[in-house]
């Protein structure tokens, strides 16, 4: 960390926009159009919403997994896999206009999706794919978990950053981890705030908005929140009946960008509309910040209070070598194993 810079501007963008619903390739195109235009208006790093690409699969609030299921084979076929052809040109498009780059999508791996983030840098190298840890409610219907792994900062030439998706900012100990490792810029990615308005306060923008601004008060970092937004072809696309239409409502659209007090940066944009919120941060804020309350420094009490951390990988499969096998083998002879081991209280 010591060569990071704790001073210097750093020009942040966060999109507000609506994908191509389910279809990866126009939405990847979009995609690259926005990453052109911030960088021609100066940004160093432009952020995406949750699941940007293909689209937050907002069925799964609106009726039942029956009903939903027409929306499935769609969703996974148009979900990009790490390697492959659609984050290939959105890297392409960061390093034509050297520009950084955060990216939600919905990562496919084997049979399976995740709620995915790329980190992308100003060379068009991918820093960094991660994985949400915990899906929210009925995202686990489509989603899978990430791990231990999936709890990262990184070095880039303009400072320390991280990400997360939406309500994992909702999660103290996730929260408290990434305040550890040093984050100067975080990027907190959010799908739009149109579902059950007026019906469902904590899914809605006013406290939404709220856990992103007390992240980078808490944490004495920038916060990037890029959101998306529903429009007409999404109401159209999901809405098929006069209730899922009270149920899903147009707009929700609120990108915001906040200092390491929790100030409010940049211009917001209506909920409706399409834009790109700019924010020029000065990273010696966060000295200034943090001299008030550092939680995982001087405004600590570790001998109170800690956090355990595991932030190893947790494969499916794990192959094991022959030195391995003829360790166990050579246990199992010298001594059986019990199927129960009982541990006697002590008098």
């Amino acid at each position: 960390m010591s060569d990071i810079p704790a001073a210097g501007v750093v020009r942040a963008a966060a999109v507000q926009a609506e994908p191509v619903w389910l279809d990866a390739d126009a939405t990847t195109d979009k995609v690259a159009a926005l990453v052109e235009e911030a960088a021609a208006n100066g940004a160093d790093l432009v952020a995406f919403p949750e699941t940007f690409i293909p689209g937050y699969p907002w069925w799964i609030w609106l009726g039942s997994p029956a009903w939903g299921m027409q929306f499935v084979a769609r969703y996974h076929a148009n979900s990009p896999t790490r390697d492959g052809a659609h984050l290939d040109a959105v890297r392409k498009a960061a390093a034509d206009h050297g520009i950084h780059v955060v990216l939600g999508y919905s990562e496919r791996a084997g049979g399976s999706l995740y709620m995915g983030q790329a980190v992308i840098d100003g060379d068009g190298e991918l820093v960094a794919a991660r994985r949400k840890l915990k899906p929210t409610h009925v995202e686990r219907t489509v989603f899978g978990e990430g791990d231990g792994s999936d709890l990262q900062v990184h070095d880039l030439e303009f400072g320390r950053l991280g990400a997360l998706c939406c309500w994992e900012h909702l999660q103290p100990l996730t929260k408290y981890a990434m305040y550890s490792m040093g984050e100067q810029i975080h990027v907190a990615s959010w799908p739009s705030f149109s579902v059950y308005r007026g019906a469902a306060y904590a899914l809605g923008p006013e406290l939404n908005m709220a856990a992103s601004q007390m992240y980078a008060a808490e944490g004495q970092v920038f916060v990037v929140a890029p959101c998306a937004i529903v429009g007409p072809a999404g109401l159209e696309l999901f809405c098929d009946t006069p209730d899922k239409e009270q149920l899903l409502l147009e707009g929700g659209g609120f990108a915001r960008i906040f200092g390491p007090d929790g100030s409010p940066l940049g211009d917001p944009i209506p909920e409706q509309e399409e834009g790109i919120v700019y924010a020029d941060l000065d990273l010696s804020m966060i000295a200034v910040a943090k001299s008030a309350a550092d939680p995982v420094g001087h405004y600590s009490r570790p001998d109170v209070t800690r956090l355990l951390l595991n932030r190893a990988p947790a494969p499916r499969v794990e192959t094991m070598s022959h030195s391995m096998v003829d360790t166990a083998t050579a246990a199992d002879m010298a001594e059986p194993a019990a199927a129960v081991e009982s541990v006697t209280p002590e008098a």
